[in-house]
């Protein structure tokens, strides 16, 4: 295959949900129509590369000049709680959703020993220095319920505990573990069925 072709495949591939054969047939398509498809796209990826950057009090995106974010700006959002994430993405999931109003902090990964992942490279001193001068009350883990998550949630937890103050230690909960809608008992994994099973709630 042609270097230029193959350079545009492999770039392609690395995207989340593009394996190398999709990468392939975009990447045929955008050469097949590079003034339809190309060129816009290459004009769309340097606008968010010059003007898309992290919040510097939340890390939620945002654009240059409006830092910190809407979410942070926002006088309508309940300021007690705050929405703890993995990554910026996880802040659109949770807002498509319109359940949650408060803040939100993005830690910027999860622990992970095997991609060197460590607490120091986490946002958590920020996190801590947010509870104490907003005055959070809750704190929500909406983190992936993988062995990762559950390790960066329990980690997160113990930080958390007796901050800022014995006296008002600040509230830690986690998103509720169950069923997924519109699905049944006899799909569900051992895993996902035993958290639902301990996380009951009366009706």
């Amino acid at each position: 295959m042609l270097q230029p072709i193959d350079t545009l495949e492999r770039a392609l591939a690395r995207l989340p949900g593009l394996g190398r054969r999709s990468a392939g047939r975009a990447a045929l398509a955008l050469l097949r129509d590079p003034e339809r498809l190309l060129d816009p796209l290459v004009l769309a990826l340097n606008d968010a590369r010059e003007n898309v950057c992290c919040c510097s009090r939340c890390g939620a995106f945002t654009v240059r000049g409006a830092d910190p974010c809407a979410f942070c700006t926002d006088l309508t959002r309940e300021t007690t709680s705050v929405c703890v994430v993995e990554e910026p993405a996880d802040i659109m999931t949770i807002e498509e959703s319109g359940a949650f109003r408060g803040r939100y902090h993005v830690l910027g990964g999860k622990l992970s020993p095997a991609h060197r992942m460590g607490p120091e490279k986490l946002r958590l001193g920020e996190l801590k220095n947010r509870i104490a001068a907003e005055g959070f009350t809750e704190v929500l883990l909406a983190l992936s319920t993988d062995m990762e998550g559950d390790a960066t949630a329990g980690y997160v937890g113990e930080l958390l505990r007796g901050w800022p103050s014995a006296e008002v230690p600040v509230k830690v909960t986690r998103l509720a573990f169950g069923l997924p809608a519109d699905s049944g008992v006899a799909y569900s994994d051992p895993l996902t069925l035993r958290r639902a099973i301990l996380h009951r709630c009366s009706m």
